[in-house]
């Protein structure tokens, strides 16, 4: 008994270290956009800053390969944003776009068997990003600032354990190979553009969030284990993206509400990234509630929307991107599924 308690003490030891590493990935970028005055700029080094989420419960090599894959991957994200931003590309072209991205980057995370899983960081970076007004930045200085965050977040990955507590063990289906990981890749761009097409119908600024609530019950089918969703699982993920996003407006409105300056709503951006990583482990629902806040007064300062309608909106895009990806996961299914019923 003694042993476990042991043991849970230094996991818990291990949580709080990883979550004060990804927080202090954003917290030096950060703390330079506030000294020279630009923190409608800190989305760009938020998106940057999400590399340190990745090689959680992994050795310190393996952290450092899987941070800087992933980093690739969220670059590469940015990148098209800046790209469709700059090129004022209509709407249909991002959703098209993050759909096709969503299906390529599925199978580029499937097959570095980066944690946590699936594209979701990268869908979102693409989307939000490319709603960034064009001419805000120019577009090197906003990919330069992404990358050069990445880069500080790998490195300060470097300084954690060389063997860290309860690492994960990969694990992988027999009967599921590529046939497997393409099927579910295609729920991705299926889900995301069925969300993106219904957000476009209610609005340019609508279609992102939906996207990237699409992807949410899609990462509970794990690629490297059951590639056939189990209902419950997409479910529970799916409620606890509501509830989660539900609890995190709540917590938006108390930021945007009473107009506070854009000095102050950066702090908030940069504070609410610790518990964010802090409970993405332990409870996703509850994650959710630091990270809408983060995610929607980030891209407020990015392009400001009237607070009263971003947070109305934001419901019911949730309630989009996840009816697309419950119905994705349960409609689409891989050819091991199909054998395993035969």
């Amino acid at each position: 008994m003694s042993a476990v308690r042991a043991a849970t003490r230094r996991f818990a030891t291990a949580e709080w270290q990883h979550a004060s590493r990804v927080a202090a990935g954003l917290l030096v970028p950060g703390a330079v956009l506030l000294a020279a005055g630009r923190p409608d700029l800190i989305i760009f080094a938020a998106f940057g800053s999400f590399t340190g989420m990745y090689g959680r419960t992994e050795t310190r090599a393996l952290r450092f390969r899987h941070q800087v894959q992933a980093g690739a991957v969220l670059l590469s994200g940015v990148s098209l944003g800046v790209l469709l931003s700059a090129c004022h590309a209509p709407p249909w072209l991002l959703v098209t776009t993050e759909a096709a991205f969503a299906f390529g980057c599925a199978l580029v995370t499937n097959y570095l068997d980066l944690t946590p899983r699936g594209p979701f960081f990268g869908i979102f970076a693409l989307g939000a990003i490319a709603l960034v007004p064009a001419g805000r930045i120019a577009p090197w200085a906003g990919i330069s600032l992404c990358a050069g965050t990445i880069a500080g977040c790998v490195l300060i990955g470097l300084t954690g354990p060389a063997q860290a507590a309860g690492a994960r063990v990969a694990t992988c289906a027999p009967d599921c190979g590529w046939a497997c990981a393409v099927v579910h890749a295609g729920r991705y761009a299926v889900a995301i553009a069925a969300a993106g097409a219904v957000g476009l119908l209610l609005g340019m600024d609508h279609a992102n969030w939906a996207m990237a609530s699409a992807a949410v019950p899609l990462a509970a089918t794990d690629a490297r284990s059951r590639l056939h969703p189990g209902l419950r699982s997409v479910l529970s993920r799916s409620a606890q993206r509501v509830g989660g996003t539900l609890a995190g407006l709540a917590v938006t409105a108390s930021l945007l509400l009473p107009s506070f300056g854009p000095t102050p709503l950066a702090c908030a951006v940069i504070v609410l990234l610790f518990p964010t990583e802090l409970f993405m482990s332990r409870h996703y629902g509850v994650a959710l509630g630091f990270f809408t806040p983060l995610i929607l007064v980030m891209t407020e300062l990015a392009a400001p929307a009237a607070p009263g309608t971003l947070l109305t909106a934001r419901v019911a895009d949730t309630l989009i991107g996840v009816t697309a990806g419950v119905a994705a996961a349960a409609l689409i299914q891989a050819p091991c599924r199909r054998s395993t019923r035969a």
